[in-house]
């Protein structure tokens, strides 16, 4: 009796630990196949008034590439982009605003920039909400990393309440982020392990937040368009006016150019009429 007792509770012993491993080994396909899709919110939209460049973009200005193509078909009518301080005087914001306009014939008066020294997310959505309120922003697209659109996403709409409403999408780039095979690739691992962190510290970033108004910002005079920035100090091509004064300066017709007297001839007739002179004296 004793013995089948004993079998009976080694087979249960055995069953649960089976059962345990089934449901851990499930857990860990759930976090390898589904969480790092979850963290990337891809929205469809068919046009946006805003669009958004948040600051953190790669050399490769995969985010302008992106923006860039939208505004020339059509889908975005203005273009925000926002860029820390990097030297005393100068931001990344110049470096993103210069690649932009090579991307196309964009109209200058559509392009804004935000030079500031945010250092997260968080504190650009501060900078730029009251700004897009008194602006009347509709719909804005909020282009940044794939992984970090769902906790960009949250932060805006928590902070601006019913308008404008907020879209992200997943730009494609996978040199930073593959969300379907994070886990075997090192700079995955270590954006899904820190967005993951940052997505949880989120919500208590925000806890007892309110969403913003219009009124609640006295940054807008830093955010202006490329015109109005070229308007109060215009951008010299120093390579176009060099050219320019390298030209040759065109010749007239032959029937018009005036020829100079040689200097020697000037200088003997002026001689001639002297003497003239005297001698009718």
């Amino acid at each position: 009796m004793q013995d089948k007792n004993t079998r009976k509770r080694s087979r249960k012993v055995l069953g649960a630990i089976i059962v345990v491993v089934f449901c851990l080994l499930a857990a860990i396909y759930v976090v390898v196949e589904k969480s790092g899709k979850w963290l990337v919110v891809n929205d469809e939209f068919e046009h946006a008034t805003w669009a958004v460049i948040l600051d953190g973009q790669s050399a490769n200005m995969e985010r302008n590439d992106y923006v860039a193509d939208l505004k020339a078909q059509g889908k975005v009518d203005s273009v925000l982009i926002l860029g820390r301080r990097v030297y005393r005087d100068k931001s990344n914001v110049d470096f993103y605003a210069e690649d932009f306009m090579r991307l196309g014939k964009f109209n200058p008066a559509t392009i804004f920039l935000v030079r500031h020294d945010d250092p997260s997310t968080l504190s650009e959505a501060c900078t730029i909400i009251p700004w897009l309120k008194k602006h009347k922003a509709d719909t804005v697209l909020l282009v940044t990393a794939a992984p970090a659109t769902r906790r960009a996403k949250r932060i805006f709409e928590t902070l601006s309440g019913d308008s404008p409403v907020y879209v992200t999408a997943d730009i494609g780039y996978k040199q930073q982020y593959i969300a379907d095979a994070w886990i075997f690739n090192r700079e995955s691992r270590k954006s899904w392990l820190r967005e993951w962190f940052a997505y949880a510290h989120s919500f208590f970033d925000l806890m007892g937040t309110h969403p913003f108004t219009e009124a609640d910002s006295t940054y807008f005079s830093k955010i202006r368009s490329i015109a109005e920035e070229e308007k109060d100090e215009p951008v010299i091509d120093l390579f176009n006016l060099q050219k320019s004064e390298e030209k040759p300066e065109k010749e007239l017709p032959r029937d018009t150019v005036a020829v100079p007297a040689p200097a020697g001839d000037s200088a003997q007739a002026t001689s001639s009429s002297q003497a003239n002179t005297n001698n009718l004296k």
